[in-house]
């Protein structure tokens, strides 16, 4: 339909609708199979299951927020019941969206939102035209793309090279057991070369199609192994060095060179199942297989546990366009696009162009199996195509002089740096298979004489070294580099790879430990290993025009870890950043999926260029732009295109781009929090910036639980030692404290020698956790031994206060805090503030302070990390007028009396995004409102205008201030001593 028809389409349909008398059940089909016929598109294609989107259809005059008794007694909004239909599906079927409707009203919930908080868009039913392109993307089964079969394509690839890596393993093992590194490195490289011949045989690299599988299929079993080495040995020997009696079909495999076949390596005797295992490969079409996803394969054939110890992380091709694009692939489409549409010297500047591009030299310093080089060759690649079509005019022609006369840009650009052997050997082979695939769709529309890719152009740029210990100088020379690109290796320090595992646990090992100390010294031990990048790329690329982005943990802008890293990066190396992704979720390898929480961070050395804009505009995209005044708006990019952006007013300073929640904004600076805002580094303080009470930490028990129990094991233990029971007081940890779900502990603080004498099973506890800690490889652990009837940290004060849990889910829009009575003993997984105030309750519990904690926090998994010397004590406060404190007194009252409407529902329940109540809702939305207003803030404020105002704010409160005093051994045992 064209616009006039949808329109007439449109205005026919919401009046049929708006007057129709329909059921619930009787009408949604016809419903919104019309919205979709009529509005939308002529062509129906909504099987939901497909576009994983679930509707629940209420009937007319059905008030969508509004619970209803279901038939098992609960009471759900027809949100919360298809969201509970929606928790039974299993992982690949989960919906994207939810929609809600009652035939006048339709409620969409996006379920991909980073932090959970499912706010509906609410759509009147006149007001559906306005939404036609949102519902097509919703509703309508988009069309498989290239890139999704390549995908598919190469995890099946995966997986089968997978099947082959373990069924040589076990052949390998009958005569190495264990399997030394040099078998290690044979089996790899077997693996490697086998892949190469699959995809050869399917790509017209060899004779004909299938030439490997028949070859190999004729063999039996038994004589597998020699044929296999009698192949590998031809194809890297050059026809005339062939020996002369060499059979011919074996002599029709070409000469492949460049090093893939190179030197001889232990075979195994294969058996029945092996060989059968080798044919399932060979049938699968490797010809459609992406050499930028190449690293499936890769990791496929790695053990799970030694790809999480080193990092490696499989990265989507989308994802490496969100690093390269605003680096500068968005920069030379443009300056493609200005050449194009300008027939002033357009062949002159088109080849110039062409050699621009096949000048650039790229590096990727953990290159893993190639696949941000291999993806970024391939764009080149395709850039050059499209310019060879210009300069024929889009003509096909014949090329007399040879393509590699013709084709430029080439893989001898793109330098790798990486420490497994394998992943070398892979990522060559994945940059030879680009090249073959690159060179097929350049003969789509230009015809060349010798466009043969055999042999391989020789690759030596990707070495195998520690890119931490090597200098980066021996493999390209900065002086020929203009772009450093990739994902270094997810290593955390606290074990943050995975919400699977022990967050306790460091993982980072005693050589990743070295390489860290070797560039930051003592002070960089709370960084993880990615950091290490940040700094060896900042001394390599001082004083050039080198631009560098980098795939990173989130954890390096959050909390502790952003002071040591970004201060001296910025004030001693002099790099700034050009352009940020901010904090979300990445799904990482290959064939099993891990969440992460990542940035993605473009830097140079001083440069002012904006990433994204050199004049003018070259796109559509709506984009948000920042103003001098701080106030955002979206424009077109396209509009005005001819007249660049700092003519039309919105710069006062070059640009730089922040990226959030699909939306791009332009700002003039981006600090290492990743906002736009004033350089400044959040650093540990010891007390509160401004005069409020101080917050401290819950104690530390290390009893080894024998003075911790459960509510039935308390009652047991009181049955048997009644005089015991005064000696109980409840016990929560930040956790315990969310989900209300307390435990209990034996609180002898104040119990007499004589009363722990009488006490026979307390005794009893009493010596085990003296035992215990005796036994501690702890020294402070070893020393409280002596009195171990106490918990080893007694902060515990005697006055009622405020419980803050440290840990909390990122679905939560607001850390549940609240009151609790001095009797119950708090741990270390919570902070409190004795006799804390209402007003100071609303504060900290408002959106101002959240939008501080998640930008200055730091991390734990999948959750936010509070933290009393971080977050707590370097926070602004306001400074209220009267009447705006006593309105945020009552608005916090009102916050706590919303809860206590609930008192079956824990805070688990009652902050939970989905099952929330609407008036404790509407008590925070009011509670927002009134610091926002204390703050001087409008109401609707962002979360990033509230940290940018805030980071001024600190900046005013600490310009006159000492610098927050560090911790050093010599300052704590001086502390301990008084």
């Amino acid at each position: 339909m064209n616009i006039t028809e949808q329109k007439k389409a449109v205005k026919a349909f919401v009046e049929k609708w708006s007057t129709k008398e329909v059921s619930e059940r009787g009408g949604y089909q016809i419903f919104w199979i019309e919205l979709m016929q009529n509005v939308h598109t002529n062509f129906i294609d909504i099987y939901l299951p497909d576009v994983r989107v679930i509707i629940e259809q209420k009937k007319r005059g059905t008030q969508l927020d509004v619970k209803a008794k279901q038939s098992d007694g609960s009471c759900l909004t027809p949100f919360e019941q298809a969201k509970k239909y929606n928790n039974e599906l299993f992982p690949d079927e989960k919906a994207y969206y939810i929609i809600t409707s009652n035939f006048d009203e339709i409620w969409v919930y996006d379920m991909n939102k980073e932090r959970g908080v499912y706010e509906p868009v609410k759509i009147l039913l006149p007001e559906i035209f306005k939404y036609s392109e949102f519902f097509k993307n919703i509703l309508i089964k988009k069309q498989t793309t290239k890139i999704e079969v390549e995908e598919d394509i190469s995890f099946k690839a995966g997986s089968i090279i997978g099947k082959i890596f373990k069924a040589l393993y076990k052949q390998y093992e009958k005569v190495y057991n264990p399997l030394t590194d040099e078998i290690l490195r044979d089996l790899n490289k077997l693996c490697v070369r086998l892949v190469f011949c699959f995809y050869a045989e399917d790509t017209d690299l060899f004779p004909e199609h299938n030439y490997f599988q028949h070859y190999m299929d004729k063999v039996n079993a038994d004589k597998f192994r020699k044929e296999l080495i009698d192949v590998f040995e031809t194809l890297d020997t050059d026809y005339p060095n062939r020996n002369k009696f060499i059979e011919k079909t074996l002599n029709d495999f070409p000469y492949i060179n460049g090093g893939l076949f190179d030197g001889k390596i232990e075979i195994p005797q294969f058996d029945d199942d092996l060989k059968q295992i080798i044919h399932e490969a060979s049938v699968l079409d490797w010809s459609k297989i992406s050499p930028s996803i190449f690293g499936a394969i890769f990791e496929s054939t790695l053990n799970p546990v030694t790809r999480r110890k080193k990092g490696m992380h499989y990265t989507t091709i989308e994802n490496i366009h969100k690093v390269i694009d605003p680096l500068f692939l968005d920069d030379l489409k443009q300056e493609f696009e200005t050449i194009r549409n300008n027939q002033k010297n357009k062949k002159t500047n088109l080849e110039n162009f062409q050699n621009k591009i096949a000048k650039l030299k790229f590096l990727d310093p953990a290159c893993g199996s190639g696949n941000f080089l291999t993806e970024t060759y391939i764009c080149l690649r395709r850039l050059e195509n499209e310019v060879l079509k210009e300069l024929n005019n889009g003509q096909m022609t014949m090329e007399t002089s040879g393509y590699k006369s013709r084709i430029k840009v080439n893989i001898n650009q793109f330098y790798g740096i990486e420490i497994n052997d394998f992943a070398v050997d892979v990522a060559k082979a994945a940059m030879w298979i680009a090249e073959n695939q690159m060179l097929n769709e350049t003969l789509e529309s230009v015809s060349l004489v010798d466009s043969k890719a055999l042999p391989l152009n020789t690759n030596d740029n990707i070495v195998k070294a520690n890119a931490l210990r090597i200098d980066w100088e021996s493999v390209v020379p900065k002086s020929e580099l203009n772009y450093i690109i990739g994902n270094p290796p997810f290593v955390a320090n606290t074990g943050r790879v995975s919400n699977k595992e022990s967050h306790s646990k460091k993982i980072i090992s005693h050589e990743q430990k070295e390489d860290r100390e070797n560039l930051f010294g003592k002070d960089g031990g709370i960084l993880d290993y990615v950091a290490c990048w940040y700094k060896k790329s900042a001394k390599y690329i001082k004083y050039t025009n080198i631009k560098c982005a980098f795939v990173s943990t989130d954890s390096i802008c959050q909390g502790q870890q952003v002071a040591p890293l970004w201060k001296p990066l910025f004030e001693d190396d002099g790099i700034c950043i050009d352009f940020a992704y901010r904090s979300f979720k990445w799904k990482t390898e290959a064939l099993k999926s891990a969440t992460v929480f990542v940035v993605i961070i473009g830097f140079s050395s001083g440069s002012k260029t904006s990433p994204l804009l050199n004049g003018n505009v070259c796109d559509s995209r709506q984009v948000v732009f920042q103003k001098s005044n701080v106030k955002q708006e979206k424009i077109s990019l396209s509009a005005k295109a001819d007249i660049p952006l700092y003519e039309r007013g919105y710069f006062e300073t070059p640009t730089k781009l922040i990226y959030e929640n699909n939306e791009v904004t332009l700002v003039s600076h981006i600090n290492a929090y990743l906002m736009d805002a004033p350089n400044i580094f959040i650093e540990n303080r010891n007390k509160p910036l401004c005069n409020v009470p101080k917050m401290s930490s819950g104690g530390k028990p290390v009893e080894g639980g024998f003075l911790i129990f459960t509510n039935e094991e308390k009652k047991l233990f009181v049955n048997k030692e009644p005089k015991a029971g005064k000696f109980f007081k409840k016990f929560i940890s930040g956790e315990a404290f969310i989900k209300g779900d307390f435990q209990w502990c034996l609180w002898l603080k104040d119990a007499s020698p004589k009363e722990l004498n009488e006490l026979t099973l307390v005794k009893e506890r009493i010596k085990s956790v003296k035992l215990f800690r005796e036994k501690s490889t702890k020294e402070a652990t070893r020393k409280c031994a002596e009195m171990p009837h106490l918990f080893m940290e007694i902060k515990q004060p005697d006055s009622d206060y405020l419980v803050i849990p440290l840990t909390t889910s990122r679905n939560r829009r607001y850390v549940p805090m609240g009151f609790v009575s001095k009797d119950i003993i708090a741990n270390n997984g919570t902070s409190f503030i004795p006799k804390a105030s209402i007003y100071q309750f609303g504060v900290l519990t408002s959106k101002v302070h959240m939008s501080w904690m998640r930008a200055v926090c730091g991390y734990y998994g999948p959750s936010y990390r509070y933290s009393n010397n971080i977050v707590y004590n370097n926070f602004p406060w306001c400074n209220p007028t009267s009447e705006q404190k006593v309105k945020i007194e009552k608005t916090a009252q009102a916050i706590l009396d919303s809860r206590a409407m609930y008192p079956d529902s824990s805070l688990y329940d009652l902050y939970d995004p989905v099952t929330m109540p609407i008036e404790l809702r509407k008590a925070h939305k009011a509670n927002d409102e009134a610091v926002l207003e204390a703050y001087g803030l409008p109401k609707n404020s962002s979360e990033t205008e509230i940290v940018s105002h805030l980071m001024n704010l600190y900046l005013e409160l600490t310009k006159d201030k000492v610098k927050p005093e560090k911790k050093t051994k010599k300052s704590r045992e001086k502390k301990a001593n008084k």
